[in-house]
């Protein structure tokens, strides 16, 4: 038994979908039109049937003292012919005796006030419908009339043939024209399933396929779209490779230069020296590859973001206590204003962290004063009448107008940082992609007082 079953195509499927309800319909509207036909027919019949006894009845008189039937044999023979049936009629006294006709017919005789009857007897081997009629003047007595059922039958027959037959015919007629309709429709499908089988595994680009129907074009725009998203991933990936590879060529030769020059001495002062010096180029080095790779999985995260309702002050309360013991170490006064209440914002938690970690971090490594003032960085919350405000401000040197653009691309550094010889530029970088990702904007200022550097990120407000 073959572990793969096999699936019928599209069309065959929809099309017995379509066709085996409208032929059980049919069948059962056939079935039901067969009924009533024979319903009509049989009243018809029946209705002839006691006609032709009231019409013998009639014609039953009393002579002498004695019923007999005054009509005539060709009067009689007008009265019960037909084409297809035979017709046979008994008359009965009120005490069963014959008075005229073929006997045997009925044995009993109905009570007085009895009303026309009409049911199936068998006579001779021979199933016929008899139709019973009392009469009570001149004196009681009895009419019966029996047919056969030949006419009936073929009757019924050329109802349901009339009927039916038509009906078949339509519904072939209907079934081809579904299957050329069905396969007109699906051809798009097949265009698409063509287009994509001719392609290689680097062919991402969009696929055109030119279709009648809103669900076939809809299915082409999100295949187009999931190639898109594997397209910006992919790129997202050959950036992290190459990115990776070029930046931390440079630490990682330096850690090697440095550890080579610290086993060729023999001072144990100059080999603690190097391993410092170790230490902090492999932290350097490390902070490349996490900014790196927040780069590269915002990137690939463009199209999954969901921003819900979350409380802004919570995670800016936990975030500053998390950076508080390294600015104490750093000798930096590290702040908060604003989380006195509660405030809901649209965003997601991880991003909303990652952008307020970018930025504290940016803030205590370039944000220090060239003068003898003490460092400080404050981060502000504050909401607005539709929005949310989250500001990081520090009163270093700070930076020109005319380059706060500039350091929002990737690689670019600024001033302090170029002095310090720390960062690779991708920390404003990362702060930028990831308000794009909130729905929000980031916006570069000057601090209190045109000193420092404010970086401000503006969040839609949300519902608590």
């Amino acid at each position: 038994m073959s572990g793969v079953e096999r699936k019928g195509a599209l069309r065959s499927r929809m099309l017995w979908r379509v066709l085996v309800p409208l032929a059980l319909t049919w069948l059962i509207g056939s079935a039901v039109a067969a009924m009533v036909a024979y319903l009509f027919t049989r009243e018809a019949f029946d209705r002839s049937l006691v006609d032709n006894a009231y019409a013998i009845a009639a014609n039953v008189v009393e002579r002498d003292g004695e019923l007999s039937l005054s009509l005539t044999l060709p009067a009689l023979r007008g009265i019960l012919f037909d084409r297809r049936d035979t017709l046979y009629y008994e008359i009965l006294r009120q005490d069963g005796s014959l008075v005229a006709g073929l006997p045997g017919l009925r044995d009993s005789v109905p009570p007085a006030g009895a009303a026309a009857e009409v049911r199936d007897v068998r006579y001779a081997n021979e199933v016929l419908r008899m139709a019973t009629v009392r009469r009570e003047d001149p004196r009681p007595f009895v009419v019966v009339v029996a047919q056969t059922m030949v006419g009936r039958g073929e009757l019924l027959k050329q109802l349901l043939v009339y009927s039916v037959a038509p009906q078949a015919v339509l519904l072939l007629i209907i079934g081809a024209w579904l299957r050329r309709s069905i396969g007109r429709e699906l051809e798009p499908l097949g265009r698409l399933q063509e287009a994509l089988q001719q392609r290689d595994s680097t062919d991402l680009t969009p696929v055109h396929v030119v279709a009648e129907s809103s669900d076939v074009e809809h299915l082409t725009q999100t295949v187009n779209a999931l190639m898109d998203r594997i397209h910006r991933g992919l790129r997202a990936q050959r950036e992290f490779a190459g990115n990776v590879a070029h930046e931390l060529r440079t630490p990682l030769a330096g850690i090697r230069a440095l550890a080579d020059y610290g086993l060729a001495q023999k001072d144990p002062s100059v080999w603690q020296a190097q391993l410092r010096s170790v230490a902090a180029s492999q932290e350097r080095a490390s902070r490349l590859v996490d900014q790196l790779l927040a780069l590269a999985l915002a990137d690939e995260a463009s199209d999954g973001v969901v921003l819900q309702a979350v409380m802004i002050d919570e995670i800016v309360h936990h975030t500053v206590l998390s950076f508080l013991p390294r600015a104490d170490a750093a000798g930096v006064d590290l702040g908060a204003v604003g989380l006195d209440q509660p405030v809901p914002a649209m965003a997601s938690r991880e991003l909303l962290e990652g952008l307020l970690n970018n930025l504290i971090d940016n803030a205590l490594r370039y944000g220090r004063p060239t003068d003898e003032q003490m460092p400080r960085v404050t981060v502000e919350l504050r909401v607005d009448a539709d929005d949310v405000m989250l500001a990081v401000t520090d009163n270093g040197p700070g930076m020109d107008i005319q380059h706060r653009d500039v350091l929002l691309n990737r690689w670019a550094q600024g001033a302090a940082g170029v002095k310090l010889g720390e960062g690779a530029g991708l920390g404003l970088a990362i702060v930028s992609r990831y308000s794009e990702l909130l729905q929000g904007r980031l916006e570069l200022a000057s601090g209190a007082d045109g000193r420092g550097l404010g970086a401000r990120v503006r969040l839609k407000r949300g519902h608590s």
